[in-house]
């Protein structure tokens, strides 16, 4: 019998100052924004969402983006003054606010820290100017010191850096340069992943020259793993380090296949109703304006029930990223599916060196995680009963 798993909330602000050529997440570029307008329709789509989750406490929040921080500190009070309203919020809860360097000084900051926003996630990329302006950054390496150095000034005490390798032309020793002065910062968190070409952006229609062949990828990312482990980064996800005890909870939900409420233009949601023995998706309208407009009647573009082949496929997606895997009774609890399920698939995976696995513990092996598309791949349309799925192994957001 499926129960509920714990339950997060991410929040989607849209807007950002220009839209990067990389960026394949639902951001725009805007001059003025409707901060009004759209946190009422925030609060419109949580009040729709909360009759799914009656008596149910939020563990994490999350609020993405887009770039949440060129918001204002009353816009994001009055924000969370509605969320607190409207949530039972659990009291060490931890909550996130994206900010890339430049879109917000330390007032901001601040307001933000007093709002309640106990963690931030900052965009820094890259400390090499040049990387930057290839990668479409209105900020640069003086502004991302200075935007860290404001957090910290204004109280903050759990910090992510988001930072790429396998850029255009990048090296070896410069990808450890930018990995090394964000260590140097000593933030709690590193996210640290390759720049990857995606659909629909515009360096699919424009490659950058010089992009870097996979064997060139693969040896800046062992080099810049090797640097994170020994200056006391444990590696817990393929692409989240971070300090003892400062692990992302947030994205732990997502990975554990938590469920997470989403409201914002385009934001996705998926929650369990264990009475029901159901799991549910939800998206909101993706554009912006469609999205304001879509309030009063209905701001969800669709909803489906996952199949159990989709809870499948979607639980092994996610719990596969951990480098440590996963207590086998997770999968069961959270999919209500037996493990007999996925054990010809398990043994399939564990026979070309990808996976290990017993009755307590499944867990990706480095050479798993070095091929972790392939990996999950093995688990992509597997027949439950007269169920079989067809999704798009891509479809997921995570956040940092």
């Amino acid at each position: 019998m499926i129960g509920n798993p714990p339950l997060s909330l991410y929040v989607h602000l849209p807007w950002c100052e220009k839209k990067c050529p990389y960026c394949d997440f639902n951001s725009h570029q805007a001059d003025q924004i409707p901060e009004v307008d759209y946190i009422d329709a925030l609060l419109n789509d949580l009040e729709q969402d909360l009759p799914l989750i009656w008596g149910r406490s939020v563990e994490t929040i999350f609020i993405g983006g887009g770039t949440p921080s060129l918001f204002s500190g009353h816009a994001i009070e009055r924000l969370f003054s509605g969320l607190r309203a409207l949530l039972k919020l659990q009291p060490n809860g931890e909550v996130t606010l994206e900010s890339n360097p430049g879109s917000a000084d330390i007032e901001h900051f601040r307001a933000y820290r007093e709002c309640g926003v106990n963690r931030l996630s900052i965009g820094v990329q890259s400390f090499n100017d040049r990387h930057l302006k290839i990668l479409g950054r209105v900020h640069n390496a003086e502004l991302a010191i200075q935007a860290f150095d404001s957090a910290r000034q204004a109280g903050f005490d759990n910090i992510n850096l988001d930072i790429m390798y396998g850029l255009p032309a990048q090296s070896v020793k410069q990808a450890l340069s930018d990995l090394r002065q964000a260590i140097d910062l000593r933030p709690e968190h590193i996210s640290h992943y390759q720049l990857t070409i995606e659909p629909n952006t515009l360096f699919q229609h424009h490659t950058p020259a010089q992009m870097p062949d996979d064997d060139l990828a693969w040896e800046q990312q062992l080099a810049c793993q090797a640097l994170l482990k020994n200056r006391g980064y444990h590696q817990y996800e393929i692409s989240a380090y971070s300090l003892e005890g400062k692990q992302c909870r947030h994205n732990l939900n997502y990975w554990q296949f938590g469920d997470y409420l989403g409201i914002g233009a385009g934001a996705h949601g998926k929650i369990t109703l264990a009475g029901e023995g159901r799991v549910i998706r939800r998206i909101r309208q993706r554009q912006p304006q469609a999205y304001l407009l879509s309030q009063g009647r209905n701001s969800i573009s669709s909803e489906s029930d996952l199949s159990a082949s989709d809870l499948l496929f979607e639980f092994m997606l996610n719990a596969l990223r951990l480098t440590e895997g996963f207590e086998s009774k997770l999968f069961v609890e959270n999919t209500g599916l037996a493990l007999s399920q996925i054990r010809p698939a398990l043994q399939k995976a564990s026979d070309r060196g990808l996976l290990h696995f017993d009755n307590q513990h499944i867990r990706p092996t480095s050479r798993g995680l070095q091929y972790l598309n392939d990996l999950q791949a093995m688990f992509l349309g597997l027949k439950i009963g007269k169920n079989r799925l067809i999704i798009d192994i891509n479809n997921e957001i995570i956040h940092n």
